[in-house]
């Protein structure tokens, strides 16, 4: 079993990362807002980097909309703003790595052959965990479609770590997910991969993101080994649900907070309600004044 607490020995250096495929919601702004305070209540670094590698779920011109909005709430980014379609040289670098260790190889299947193969292990209750058919080598005649990071097998599968909000959180990669793609079929890069190259290059010591994206930090955790990178802390916040008990998203109707209005109209309409699903009992009437009673009261959360 795998267990990981780093320890806070580097400045903070956090980061928000929409992906621009709709404008920002009341559910991305309580991510943004808390990743953004996090980091200024420990006097740290806030970067924002744009996830566009599925292109075909980018929509024109949203990510400038999204970083127009960020700025109207009063949340400005340090540095430069970066787009991982602009850090693919990265990626390929990272593969060539995997590949060189015995630790990445080519996988043929779709995602019906995995169904089936599952079918006939009588597994059709388990969910997509692929079995590890080309472990060993494509079949004859099979194509190359997607690539594959090996997991360790069972019993050394289990990977836990400590959740600043969460806590010990663990997952068996080999039973719970299998070797998973780290460069998709249609030959887009995979969240796992890009997200964990981006943030060691970033230097990025804490992750705050919504409970949605919880599952996914074991494989994370486990690729940053194998490519002998550090290890961020994490903390995972609720994600806003709909009337249907939904994540909060542009597929389940989620509608933008900011129409182009007045900035100063955010504070009411969007900050304060973010603030409070996030647990900050916060009252102001500026922009300005909203952040200065939003940070202290951020860390004061935080205080045990």
């Amino acid at each position: 079993m795998k267990s990981v607490r780093p320890s806070r020995s580097a400045s903070y250096i956090g980061r928000f990362a929409p992906s621009p495929t709709g404008p920002l919601h009341l559910g991305s702004l309580v991510a943004a807002m808390a990743s953004y305070l996090d980091a200024k209540a420990h006097h740290g670094t806030w970067l924002v980097r744009v996830e566009d590698l599925d292109r075909d779920r980018n929509v024109a011109g949203i990510d400038r909309h999204i970083l127009a909005s960020l700025q109207r709430c009063g949340m400005q980014w340090d540095g430069e703003v970066t787009w991982q379609t602009q850090r693919t040289h990265l990626y390929d670098v990272a593969l060539e790595q995997l590949l060189a260790k015995g630790a990445a190889y080519p996988c043929s299947c779709s995602r019906k052959e995995i169904a089936d193969s599952q079918l006939r292990l009588g597994q059709s209750g388990a969910g997509l965990v692929y079995p590890g058919t080309c472990r060993n080598g494509l079949a004859p005649g099979k194509p190359a479609r997607a690539m594959r990071l090996r997991v360790p097998d069972a019993p050394n599968d289990t990977y836990c770590f400590d959740d600043r909000c969460v806590g010990v959180t663990c997952q068996r990669l080999a039973a719970d997910v299998g070797d998973f793609v780290i460069r998709r079929a249609d030959g887009f890069w995979a969240y796992q991969l890009a997200v964990v190259v981006d943030d060691a290059q970033q230097g990025v010591t804490d992750v705050v993101r919504g409970a949605d994206l919880l599952d996914s930090t074991p494989r994370q955790l486990f690729l940053q080994d194998v490519l002998g990178l550090p290890h961020p802390e994490y903390l995972h916040v609720p994600v806003v649900a709909n009337a249907d008990g939904e994540k909060l998203s542009k597929q389940t109707g989620a509608q933008a907070f900011d129409t182009g209005a007045d900035p100063e109209t955010l504070v009411q309409s969007a900050l304060i309600p973010a603030a409070r699903f996030l647990g900050l009992d916060v009252q102001a009437d500026s922009i300005a004044g909203f952040w200065l009673a939003a940070i202290p009261a951020w860390a004061a959360m935080l205080t045990p």
